[in-house]
């Protein structure tokens, strides 16, 4: 159920003592090939960290080899001794592995402004490399844990091939991806060029469009890697919708396990002229606060999604939105629909529907509700 799920991958998740806690914080993750094609798609913040710039230039090269992680520390913000670090990590994979520098790839996430201890490490790159097998995905998935409460694993079965993943992510969700790490691997063999277009189209339709508190990060990295040790080359729309699978899969767990949130907001905007439109207007009731604390009051006060929906530029006539919550249509052509008290909102998921009544599109955004949880977890501790 993770990065070792796909024949040709090799995992491992260490104690490398990066966290003052001493929980694992260091993984690796190794593709044996025999192909070593790569994708990449990387946070849209203009405030990248050096391990997204390092791996930008080398997912250029359409090949990647291993992956190095380490949570306990986002090495963003870091000046030029912070890209020197990066470099530094890939090159003691590469003498470890016997690879070079430029194969290898690198994700961190953790506190930004703080240099990562190299003395440390390093080192744990030498016990996670001794540590690798076939069985460690799911170690490795602990590994790259900050805030989350649990990790997260998903798999997608072709016919004789495989996709497999693991990320990491609980807060500061928001396009472009979310503050996450996601390693994709298949043992299908594909060229990058088609690995590069269905990650981008999975990510366009999963992970952009989850939306917990409109904060974007600045490490974050989706990686997809192809061993084609399964020597079958699948339909690439067959092998595209297996990637959006375990994608979407990852991306509802990372919003299910969001910092403090206490209810899973499913927004679904309908009859949008565009689907640009649908996803503004989705976006905008995702990041309405008062409605979010409304949510979590088990409130179903429709009035802040029309409120949201009127601050955006999307197409419409006031007085022919319709919304539901829940399956209860409480606001009819712009104004009081079904009786409120039909909403039932006792369990764990939330569903929003806006109908714009403008056109045919129609996008879904997921969110989450605002606590005092949430804001005791991003006020306790520096994040």
């Amino acid at each position: 159920m993770s990065v070792t799920a796909a024949k040709g991958f090799r995992a491992a998740g260490v104690a490398a003592g990066i966290k003052d806690s001493g929980n694992p914080d260091l993984a690796l993750v190794v593709n044996d090939g025999p192909r070593r094609a790569a994708a990449g798609v990387f946070t849209s913040n203009r405030v990248k960290a050096a391990p997204v710039l390092w791996s930008e230039q080398v997912l250029k090269g359409g090949q990647v080899s291993a992956v190095v992680l380490n949570s306990g520390g986002a090495n963003a913000c870091t000046g030029p001794k912070g890209f020197q670090d990066t470099h530094a990590t890939a090159e003691k994979v590469a003498d470890v592995l016997g690879l070079g520098a430029g194969e290898v790839a690198v994700a961190s996430t953790g506190l930004i402004g703080v240099t990562l201890p190299m003395d440390k490490l390093l080192p744990g790159v030498e016990t996670a490399a001794a540590a690798l097998s076939g069985h460690g995905g799911e170690k490795a998935a602990i590994a790259i844990k900050t805030t989350d409460s649990v990790h997260k694993t998903a798999v997608a079965e072709g016919a004789g091939w495989t996709v497999g993943g693991m990320a990491k992510g609980a807060g500061m969700l928001a396009p472009g991806l979310a503050t996450m790490l996601v390693v994709l691997t298949t043992d299908a063999d594909l060229p990058a060029a088609d690995l590069d277009k269905a990650l981008r189209e999975a990510t366009r339709l999963t992970f952009d469009r989850v939306d917990s508190d409109g904060c974007m990060s600045t490490n974050d990295t989706v990686l997809l890697l192809a061993s084609g040790a399964a020597e079958v080359t699948p339909e690439y729309a067959e092998f595209a919708d297996a990637v959006r699978q375990v994608c979407d899969d990852l991306a509802r767990q990372l919003i299910g396990d969001a910092e403090g949130a206490s209810k899973d907001i499913r927004i679904e905007v309908v009859g949008a002229a565009s689907e640009d439109d649908a996803v503004e207007v989705g976006r905008s009731i995702a990041r309405n606060n008062l409605l979010k604390c409304a949510i979590h009051g088990e409130d179903p006060n429709w009035g802040r999604v029309l409120s949201a929906i009127g601050t955006t530029s999307a197409a419409f006539e006031p007085d022919r939105l319709n919304v539901a919550i829940n399956d209860v249509w409480v606001c009819r052509n712009g104004s009081v629909g079904e009786d409120r008290d039909l909403v039932d909102m006792r369990y764990r998921e939330v569903r929003i529907t806006a109908d714009l009544a403008a056109g045919s599109e129609s996008a879904v955004i997921w969110a989450n509700d605002l606590t005092a949880d949430y804001v005791h977890e991003n006020s306790a501790y520096s994040s």
